[in-house]
């Protein structure tokens, strides 16, 4: 911007949604901030765990087939803060495997929680992570016959950055390589609702998940809640310790204890989420994004490139052959001012490849369209 102070900058980078909240939605939550300067709606404290209604809303509506009770509900202030907390359940004396490319907060919370080992420069790869890497020469997806056992897998589906929305015979191969090996899933579904096949929009669609699997979500990129703040994480009950002990005692505990509860006015949103006019709104939204998902990967396609993602993403995730990520980021920035985010900043996989979002007003991406098809690759 220094150096190009008059330019439009177009961010195609940060997955930050753009397009407003639907209104039966802010209009709950501005009900209910309203009704806390009365003594009769004034609420303070809530439960830790979340509103019993939401949970049982969420129950009901996203897993209502699978099982999912409300009591295995613990709403939070977004999926990135569950999986500290996780962390934190979990501890710093375990194994870990990661999506590689994946998104870097599994990766970052190992480091902090003290999983993680000596950073590897020559391989950007930190000492006692198992990157597991996901390209298109294996679907996207790990080769578990060459992957070691660790203790927890962080495993995000639809994956972001590639777009990539794990099959069912995937899924199955990773819970039964969980149960074999005595290992927790920690299973990422932010991107479910962009789902457009039948790919498997939750982990408990698959037999035996519910023994090894903890799922995080979220509101943020299905209801524009990135600001406002509210997700969830599912433990089940089934799901125990070596010795037969509860995890979802311990991690009740951690929330107990490290967290205050989720923003009643957050929640009150989030019911008005999972009405039938919130759920409307939402999958409107969806597809308003997915819609620029189209045009981009058009975009990109038109001018040659090997691309992937925007079919159950709203990311798109384009292979510059023999370039440096950082080296495209810098391209496309300096001639045509469009942000956009290296692969390599999701792990060494990602190199040549990045990132594009599709989270954008249609004006901006059909601008962005417009200049990205005057460079030749």
């Amino acid at each position: 911007m220094k150096k190009y102070p008059n330019a439009k900058v177009i961010s195609l980078g940060i997955g930050d949604t753009t397009f407003p909240i639907p209104d039966v939605i802010t209009s709950a939550m501005s009900d209910f901030a309203s009704c806390l300067s009365t003594p009769q709606g004034y609420r303070g404290y809530g439960p830790e765990q979340g509103n019993k209604e939401l949970r049982k809303a969420i129950a009901q509506k996203f897993y209502g087939h699978l099982g999912v009770t409300d009591r295995e509900v613990f709403i939070s202030d977004g999926s990135q803060c569950d999986i500290s907390r996780l962390q934190m359940l979990l501890g710093s004396n375990l194994t870990t495997a990661v999506q590689d490319p994946s998104f870097p907060a599994y990766i970052d919370s190992s480091v902090i929680i003290g999983q993680s080992g000596d950073f590897q420069a020559d391989t950007g790869r930190y000492q006692k992570i198992e990157y597991m890497k996901c390209g298109p020469e294996n679907a996207f997806f790990p080769d578990l016959s060459t992957v070691p056992r660790t203790d927890v897998i962080f495993f995000c589906s639809p994956n972001n950055p590639t777009g990539h929305a794990a099959s069912r015979k995937q899924l199955e191969q990773l819970v039964q390589f969980a149960r074999e090996n005595g290992s927790i899933i920690v299973y990422d579904s932010a991107y479910a609702a962009y789902i457009q096949d039948d790919s498997p929009r939750s982990i408990y669609e698959i037999p035996g998940a519910r023994e090894v699997a903890i799922e995080v979500s979220t509101f943020s990129k299905i209801a524009g809640f990135t600001g406002v703040r509210l997700g969830w994480t599912i433990v089940p009950e089934e799901l125990r310790y070596s010795n037969g002990f509860p995890i979802i005692n311990d991690y009740n505990r951690i929330v107990c204890t490290c967290f205050n509860g989720a923003s009643n006015i957050s929640q009150a949103g989030g019911l008005a989420c999972l009405s039938s006019e919130g759920l409307g709104a939402m999958l409107s939204v969806v597809d308003y994004y997915m819609e620029n998902a189209k045009i981009l990967k058009q975009t990109f396609t038109s001018l040659g490139l090997k691309v992937y993602g925007g079919r159950n993403a709203p990311f798109i995730w384009v292979l510059f052959p023999g370039k440096k990520s950082w080296d495209v980021f810098n391209e496309i920035l300096e001639k045509m001012h469009i942000i956009t985010v290296p692969g390599s900043g999701f792990g060494p996989a990602g190199e040549g490849f990045i990132r594009i979002s599709a989270f954008g007003r249609r004006e901006t991406t059909l601008e962005a369209s417009k200049r990205l098809k005057m460079i030749s690759y």
